[in-house]
């Protein structure tokens, strides 16, 4: 009887850390969202405005928010923009990725590459993406290194594909331009792409993929074609 008041302050204990564990976590999916809604909406600014013309006031006020409110999510508008950054190239790495999933040929992998980063590029995200292509020069020296090394790591994702296609004689011989021309040609859809157009995402990729590696496309299509004489 004695370890009665002993056992229930125990229990109490271990009851408040259980709640205390619930509000942590709920304050942190919440935290979360709220991140997420000021990552979309200083992507819309910056996109429209430009970095250097929005100011922290701005997206605070798109938000209905105070600036000290969104002080406490991030410190500097800077660091705003590296989270948009980021973000974009965590998105746009994660689409070509899954995109390949399953994917072992030379054509159907380049197709997919494509589809993937049109699709990640103008999709949801196209505020974000565009910031990124167009506004990391108003980074700060060490901003600019740490995310022109995701953007390095996305590009890199490119190269044995292309490699490959050069081994074998469908693209030119020089892989980094071959990829420069590649991503330069994508993204720059950003620019003009309008989903009410007469292409959709997927269409627009078919047609892009084609143009940019027409070898390789010719070389997908005579396989198929040699895989279906071969079942007649």
């Amino acid at each position: 009887m004695r370890n009665a008041p002993e056992m229930s302050i125990q229990h109490l204990l271990s009851i408040k850390r259980l709640l205390d564990d619930i509000v942590y976590g709920m304050t942190k999916v919440r935290d979360n969202g709220r991140k997420d809604a000021i990552l979309a909406i200083a992507a819309s600014q910056f996109r429209r405005r430009g970095f250097e013309r929005t100011s922290v006031r701005d997206i605070a006020e798109a938000l209905g928010m105070t600036s000290g409110s969104l002080f406490y999510h991030f410190a500097t508008k800077e660091e705003l923009l590296v989270a948009v950054m980021e973000g974009g190239v965590r998105d746009i790495m994660r689409s070509v990725r899954d995109g390949l999933a399953g994917e072992t040929r030379l054509p159907e992998r380049l197709l997919s590459m494509v589809r993937s980063h049109l699709k990640a590029l103008l999709g949801t995200r196209l505020d974000a993406m565009t910031v990124l292509l167009y506004e990391w020069r108003s980074l700060s020296p060490a901003a600019q290194t740490r995310v022109l090394a995701s953007r390095d790591a996305y590009e890199a994702l490119w190269m044995d594909p292309i490699n490959e296609a050069v081994v074998l004689g469908l693209v030119e011989s020089d892989a980094v331009l071959v990829r420069q021309t590649v991503l330069g040609a994508l993204n720059w859809t950003a620019q003009w792409y309008r989903p009410e157009g007469r292409l959709d995402v997927d269409a627009l990729a078919q047609s892009m993929y084609t143009m940019l590696f027409p070898r390789v496309a010719a070389s997908g299509a005579k396989s198929t074609s040699t895989l279906l004489g071969r079942g007649n």
